[in-house]
């Protein structure tokens, strides 16, 4: 973070100064007390559970040069917060968002925004790895990608950074809004709209309308680049719009085409993509066919900051996979694939295909409950299931109470020998080790709350 002074956090934020001197410069901005240092901010969020403000004296402790407060107090500044700045809003959230808004607009900064139902941390990692070729770049950090994270990623901008690459997640309308106030993105990328978060928002035309909130700030013309293969993105393209559109796909009349999708499995895909007449060969080492279009509306993007496709080819080929994202790991001659950071139709759909596309012995499925689905839950679990039979997988364990449906879906199918059901973790775990034998290929894949790394990590000490 580059040096910011006091009264510039005052002036961002529409605050007051309660205690400290407007001439102390800020080098860092934390919301957790723990991590607090010398020359930082400590904003004192409320949530619902826990209180920034208890925990001033904390960050204080550990050498926090001022204090960010909405609540008042008519408690004196003790001598260990003597020469502390404190500087009250009335709401540190939005002092923080205030505050994260004003640093960005102090950068020359090409600002891409991603979000999509799914695939979206895996595009920000291949922008990441094709702008870094040519540029200093910044990416989101982890899965900061929400009203408080983001703001915590805009204050990691030093002043040789180039571009920035910015993940946004959301749970209902108005929230990638919001983040597109605060950053004020040249360019978005959406990588599909699937459903996610289909309990709160309710339609997929919802969901379509909660992530195209992404253009709602752009910085001059702007440009939004989708999935031109989806079908409630490939008709922006035709609309009279106030932002360029480009669509990216296998589908005739796509911008960028892909074409010939080579699947090695666990060694990642190869395809050809085509742009104005070029093509050039892409390889990149993550699994899974689907990946074709995370990659290529990556280097689409690429290409309008003049990336050319040889190089961000280079660049995705250096690429590591996320964590807990078709991570596959071997241990005790088992392959494991740990996609355990979330779940959804879609991606649960894609996962199995990288099962099947991974050689070795048996191919067994432990597939948990799938979140948020609202009224659609049922139907989708069955969907799973049978999807899951029909890839003739050899075996297929479906764990906690709404996957008793993916279980449900499969059986009509296969044998029960081959489908099984648990309904809490914890019985599994009591017998995976006379499940399994060297050789298999485990998919592990559930929603975030299923808490599924936790197979994972049995598996590796099995």
């Amino acid at each position: 973070m580059k040096d910011i002074l006091i009264s510039e956090i005052i002036q961002a934020t529409g605050g007051s100064l309660v205690n400290g001197e407007l001439n102390r410069i800020i080098t860092g901005v934390t919301t957790d007390s723990s991590k607090a240092g010398p020359g930082d901010l400590f904003v004192a969020l409320i949530g619902e559970t826990h209180d920034g403000h208890d925990y001033i004296d904390i960050a204080i402790e550990q050498g926090a040069s001022a204090v960010l407060i909405s609540r008042k107090t008519d408690k004196l500044i003790t001598p260990n917060q003597l020469g502390v700045a404190f500087i009250y809003v009335p709401d540190t959230l939005k002092g923080l968002q205030d505050f994260a808004a004003y640093y960005i607009s102090l950068f020359s900064l090409r600002k891409i925004a991603v979000t999509g139902s799914t695939g979206k941390t895996t595009t920000k990692d291949m922008l990441h790895a094709i702008f870094s070729e040519k540029y200093k770049t910044l990416k989101t950090i982890g899965n900061f990608n929400n009203h408080i994270g983001l703001p915590l990623t805009i204050f990691q901008i030093e002043e040789q950074h180039e571009a920035g690459i910015f993940e946004m997640g959301m749970r209902g309308l108005g929230e990638i809004d919001l983040l597109a106030r605060i950053l004020r993105p040249d360019v978005g990328v959406i990588t599909n709209i699937g459903l996610s978060h289909v309990e709160t928002l309710g339609t997929k035309e919802n969901i379509l309308r909660a992530k195209m909130e992404i253009v709602n700030y752009f910085t001059g013309k702007g440009l939004l680049v989708v999935n031109g293969d989806d079908d409630f993105l490939r008709d922006l393209a035709h609309n009279e719009l106030d932002y360029n559109v480009i669509t990216v796909g296998c589908t005739s009349g796509c911008d960028a085409r892909i074409w010939a999708i080579k699947d090695f499995g666990e060694d990642g895909i190869r395809f050809d993509l085509e742009v104005q007449n070029k093509i050039e060969s892409i390889g990149i080492k993550t699994p899974g066919r689907h990946n074709a279009y995370n990659a290529s509306l990556a280097i689409a993007t690429g290409l309008v900051y003049g990336i050319d496709m040889k190089t961000a080819a280079k660049g995705l080929s250096s690429m590591k996979q996320a964590d807990k994202r078709l991570c596959v790991q071997t241990a005790h001659g088992l392959k494991i694939i740990d996609d355990t950071y979330n779940a959804s139709p879609d991606s649960m759909i894609a996962a199995l295909d990288v099962l099947i596309s991974i050689n070795g012995g048996r191919k067994i499925a432990i597939l948990a409950d799938m979140l948020e689905l609202g009224g659609y839950t049922e139907n989708f679990h069955l969907e799973v299931g049978s999807y899951a039979a029909a890839q003739n997988i050899d075996m297929l364990i479906a764990v906690g109470h709404k996957a008793k449906g993916i279980y449900l879906g499969a059986i009509e199918t296969m044998t029960q020998e081959r489908a099984r059901y648990f309904e809490t973790k914890e019985e599994l775990l009591d017998i995976l080790e006379s499940i399994i034998m060297p050789g298999d290929v485990i998919l592990v894949k559930g929603s975030r709350g299923m808490a599924m790394d936790q197979i994972v990590k049995r598996l590796l000490k099995a």
